[in-house]
């Protein structure tokens, strides 16, 4: 018997496995191509040849694969490896809240124990810099902690298995604008003679006020307290809308930046434009 299996070896489910390998616990590590597998050997990981033989190895079980789809495809694969009763899934793949439920009654009717989670780190923070938030009942958190703790800081979200996933793909909403919304302004740097690294320094200067904004944002929506900004919707929406002739100007593509216009002119014209920016919300 092994403390930990890991199923998954991508670039985070190798950084999970060699995580827990440094921090002096015995992990079992299968994968569906075994030269991952294999390449964990060296750093002291068994390799399983069957997932089954992965789950029968070890009272934990951390799942990191692409997606909860790929997870039931791997379980399903190997009737064996349907045994799980009395083990604890710790379900680390990407997903949405309705997944997360649904993963949890398949893993409790089987008998076994489910925490969902989902990790705020790139691979290379693994076992150090990581925020990993997880939800489930006490009884499975609670088995969950010890492990979890060895990958990051551990974030309990509650009994409400969707939690952890909900939040996780809200960050994720906020992301896809955020890099999409960089390599535009990266493109218009460029476009105007300057370096997309002075766009990244300049922001990473402005990081904390950035951070103070977002906080600022969930309280207004969660307060419903949209009104005397220091800057409204309407001056926002006129800023934006100069982006979108910016791109016609230097010739760059204008999908993001018409997007993004259309959305605010909306609310403008719903007569939101004394509002917070993120009164756009209300749409």
């Amino acid at each position: 018997m092994t403390d930990i299996s890991v199923i998954g070896l991508g670039e985070m489910g190798s950084a999970l496995a060699r995580a827990f390998l440094k921090k002096g616990r015995s992990v079992t590590v299968w994968n569906r191509t075994a030269e991952k597998a294999d390449a964990l050997v060296p750093l002291g990981a068994i390799a399983a040849g069957r997932v089954s033989d992965a789950i029968a190895a070890s009272p934990t079980i951390i799942v990191c694969v692409s997606d909860y789809r790929a997870t039931r495809a791997i379980f399903d694969r190997d009737e064996d490896a349907m045994a799980i009763a009395g083990k604890l899934i710790v379900q680390l793949s990407s997903g949405i809240p309705s997944e997360a439920r649904a993963m949890a009654s398949w893993a409790g009717g089987r008998g076994a124990h489910y925490v969902d989670g989902a990790i705020f780190a790139w691979p290379r923070q693994i076992g150090d810099d990581a925020v990993i938030l997880a939800s489930g009942d006490s009884v499975a958190f609670d088995m969950a902690l010890a492990p979890l703790s060895l990958l990051g800081e551990v974030v309990p979200m509650g009994s409400e298995i969707g939690a952890a996933s909900a939040l996780f793909s809200g960050a994720l909403a906020y992301l896809a604008g955020h890099w999409i919304g960089f390599a535009h302004g990266a493109r218009i740097c460029e476009s105007e003679g300057l370096s997309a690294e002075m766009l990244g320094e300049t922001l990473a200067r402005i990081a904390p006020a950035l951070g103070e904004d977002n906080r600022h944002m969930g309280r207004v929506i969660a307060t419903g307290r949209y009104a005397n900004p220091e800057s409204t919707l309407q001056t926002a929406g006129n800023d934006i809308a100069r982006l979108v002739d910016h791109a016609h100007i230097a010739g760059l593509p204008d999908a993001f930046p018409t997007f993004a216009a259309d959305l605010f002119a909306r609310a403008i014209a719903a007569g939101l434009g004394p509002e917070e920016h993120v009164a756009i919300a209300k749409l």
